[in-house]
């Protein structure tokens, strides 16, 4: 079944631990890494461009393999649950099916040695012709099984305006941890018969989607405005502000490092976490999950010229493998639990793990999955806080009455300590 997973946030978040679907973000390759996807205005941000406005979307990634390759990219069009739509290629694409990624570069002066490729869309041989979600394939040797990435991309055409606002939790027992998403759609000259069927609106935090939850029913209708602030929907755990690390040089530690070494290899030691769940929150700067390469230590373009880096990282999760499995994830994994992101114990009663990054900024955080409930949280190690800095995305989906396809007709962020 191609349905991937529809996630239904109550108190915590239904995670999907990573499965090897084409719909959804994934990096099918070990020699695949780096891989970041953004709006050329911001890097890093959210994969979304205007219908129709010129806007573009970047994808770079690094092949370990080194020398050349030939990598070749499609998009597909999907409905809001990241299903296939089904359509002709000729009703969502203008130009061809597929291209050539003819825009590489090769590593310089670096211990591991890697080709950096980059796409941007649209382009003269590739654009939507329709809004909606569109899944980007890259695949080898112009075959399409030999899947190594996939990336959710979105197109948006403006047709409703949306309001919002952040409140504390109307149930009592959460207003310290969570925080209530309100908001109102004025849908102007759209079609809609019946907002409950016509109309859906996916919520998530951080860009996160095993936060996410669809609306459907509004709880007031006022002419051509749409109310959605019931009770006992889109109430998210604040969690946590994320940890992070700063490999930018590797020539001096920056706080969280222990030890760097330097032979045939880059290799970085950090401190040992500690659990941070907590009765009081603490203010920390962080970048909402995502992460910058970035090389102080270069000539300047840190795309061919920052180095990876063997990272070790330690947990004091004050729990043992007979409890549960910690993982850590993070915008450079896309929040993956599977085999790559699950951590060892020790006999010194502590969570363990390596990873191979490249160098720059990253934040990261542990989840926990109990071994008795098998369910994975991210606040039993993080902790959960009603004044953690958040980002919420909200998208509006539109089924047109004649249509086959679900459109996006609406965008909006939104952030507690500001609106973007």
């Amino acid at each position: 079944m191609k349905k991937i997973c529809m996630f239904i946030l109550l108190l915590f978040p239904v995670w999907c631990f990573a499965q090897q679907s084409p719909y959804e973000n994934n990096v099918y390759s070990p020699s695949i890494k780096s891989v970041q996807f953004y709006n050329t205005k911001k890097n890093p941000s959210f994969p979304i461009i205007r219908l129709g406005s010129g806007e573009q979307v970047e994808l770079d990634f690094d092949d370990l393999r080194g020398g050349t390759k030939y990598f070749y990219y499609t998009i597909e069009h999907c409905d809001g649950d990241w299903n296939s739509s089904n359509l002709a290629t000729t009703e969502y694409l203008t130009g061809f099916n597929e291209d050539k990624i003819l825009d590489y570069s090769y590593s310089s002066a670096t211990f591991q040695k890697y080709t950096h490729y980059t796409i941007k869309l649209p382009n003269s041989n590739i654009a939507p012709k329709i809004s909606g979600n569109y899944i980007l394939k890259v695949y080898e040797d112009d075959d399409p099984n030999k899947i190594v990435l996939t990336r959710k991309l979105y197109v948006v055409n403006d047709k409703v305006s949306i309001a919002a606002d952040i409140a504390t939790s109307s149930d009592l027992n959460l207003r310290n941890s969570n925080q209530k998403i309100n908001f109102q759609l004025n849908y102007g000259n759209l079609v809609v018969q019946n907002p409950s069927t016509d109309l859906r609106i996916w919520v998530m935090q951080n860009q996160r989607d095993e936060t996410g939850q669809f609306t459907t029913q509004p709880q007031y209708i006022r002419g051509n405005q749409l109310i959605y602030e019931d009770l006992n929907t889109n109430d998210f755990p604040g969690r946590n502000e994320f940890r992070h690390f700063d490999t930018r040089t590797l020539r001096l530690k920056s706080e969280s490092i222990s030890a760097i070494y330097k032979d045939t290899a880059n290799t970085v030691v950090l401190l040992t976490d500690q659990s941070r769940n907590v009765p009081n929150y603490v203010q920390n700067f962080d970048n909402d999950g995502n992460y910058y390469i970035i090389n102080q230590d270069g000539s300047g373009n840190p795309t061919v010229d920052a180095d990876y880096t063997h990272l070790y990282f330690s947990l004091n999760a004050n729990k043992t493998s007979a409890d549960g499995t910690a993982y850590i994830v993070g915008k450079f994994n896309d929040y993956k639990l599977d085999d790559r992101s699950k951590m060892d114990y020790d006999a010194r009663g502590k969570f363990f793990t390596h990873l191979f990054l490249k160098q720059g900024v990253y934040d990261y955080e542990y989840v926990w999955v109990d071994n008795a409930t098998k369910k994975p949280d991210d606040t039993v190690l993080e902790g959960n806080y009603f004044e953690t800095e958040n980002g919420y995305q909200i998208l509006v989906y539109y089924h047109p009455p004649t249509a086959r396809w679900e459109e996006l007709v609406g965008y909006r962020v939104l952030n507690n300590a500001k609106t973007k």
